[in-house]
């Protein structure tokens, strides 16, 4: 049995991580991050253009037909490079569709968000909670109140709105009856906003109660696998700067401590690759086992990923603190992963009550 990524996962890994390195280097990344929208056009249409867009849509849609995995792959490798932009909202927002809506609404919607041409978000959290037996807002044809913590809402063409009963209801920027009200967060690469709807007109989905869950499960894993990788690249951007930091004119990478700090920050993140890897499968190999594993993949590797950003900073001294630090966007990164759909406490108990602890 082959537990590794296939030469074609492995290629659009790679394919994906040249571009965001290519076109979004860190001066790059720093405007957009002190900028106030969060999100560049073009780099959205550079990854449109290979696919990313529509990658786990069906090719009947303009989607390329790929599966969870190589989603989450994308995800593991944009949060690497901390890229901005709506990747994770819209791949989110598309699939709600894909999997609730009818084949009319699937045929009216999915070819543009395919090609990147229309820009979808998911609108979940309320009051209450994030989760769906959370949601309130009761739909009809038109749809009233309001939802926080909606990534880039004012930018998305279509919303894709958790109603009471566990359902969704889409809603067309474009219909009217919205208004946004922007939040001040800590990670600037995906800014988000409250959603205030008025009479907004909507369409619900049909098959939104029988697979909320499961859209839920998709969100989990790709902040598990986003976070993976911004884990990853704080561990890369500390073992740099220990072996360019010199004090008492050596290198402090050779002090006995830090070799064991580095080491242990390796040991936190790396063996979490295969519980992202494995929730990501059961999406679509062992749907019995899916919930479970989304949370407990979104539960401990947000963690890890905070603690190793934590770490980091630690570990580079006084300037880990400041905002001329690279290191600040991938903690406040990370900070957005653990708390986003809800904190890692909350999903281990989900993961406890289904395993009957």
């Amino acid at each position: 049995m082959n537990f590794d990524l296939s030469e074609e996962q492995q290629l659009l890994q790679q394919t994906v991580g040249r571009f965001v390195a290519n076109e979004c280097p860190a001066a790059r990344l720093r405007e957009i991050f002190d900028g106030d929208e969060g999100h560049d056009p073009l780099l959205w249409k550079g990854l449109a253009e290979m696919g990313v867009a529509g990658l786990a849509l069906s090719e009947e849609y303009g989607g390329a037909g790929l599966q969870m995995l190589d989603l989450a792959v994308v995800a593991e490798t944009l949060g690497h490079g901390a890229m901005p932009g709506p990747f994770f909202n819209h791949a989110v927002g598309s699939l709600a569709i894909q999997l609730a809506g009818s084949e009319e609404q699937r045929q009216r919607w999915l070819p543009a968000l395919a090609g990147g041409e229309a820009i979808a978000t998911i609108a979940l959290a309320e009051e209450g909670g994030w989760q769906p037996e959370d949601w309130t807002l009761q739909a009809g044809t038109t749809l009233s109140g309001v939802k926080r913590h909606v990534p880039l809402a004012s930018l998305a063409d279509l919303v894709v709105v958790g109603v009471a009963g566990g359902g969704f209801a889409v809603v067309e920027r474009a219909g009217g009856g919205l208004s946004f009200e922007s939040v001040d967060v800590a990670d600037r690469t995906r800014r988000l906003e409250a959603l205030r709807l008025e009479e907004a007109p909507c369409e619900l989905l049909p098959e939104g109660a029988s697979v909320a869950g499961r859209v839920r499960d998709i969100a989990l894993v790709l902040l598990a696998a986003d976070a993976f990788g911004g884990a990853s690249r704080c561990v890369e951007m500390s073992v740099e700067y220990a072996k360019n930091r010199e004090q008492f004119g050596v290198p402090i990478a050779q002090f006995q401590a830090v070799k064991h700090q580095l080491a242990d920050m390796t040991l936190e993140v790396e063996p979490s690759r295969g519980l992202y890897w494995y929730a990501a499968h059961a999406l679509d190999h062992a749907r019995d086992d899916a919930p479970r594993t989304a949370a407990i993949a979104k539960s401990h590797i947000t963690d890890r990923f905070m603690q190793v950003a934590r770490d980091s900073v630690e570990l580079h001294g006084g300037i880990g603190f400041t905002w001329e630090c690279d290191l600040q966007i991938w903690f406040k990164r990370a900070m957005f992963d653990r708390a986003f759909l809800g904190n890692p406490g909350v999903h281990r108990a989900r993961a406890a009550a289904m395993a009957d602890w």
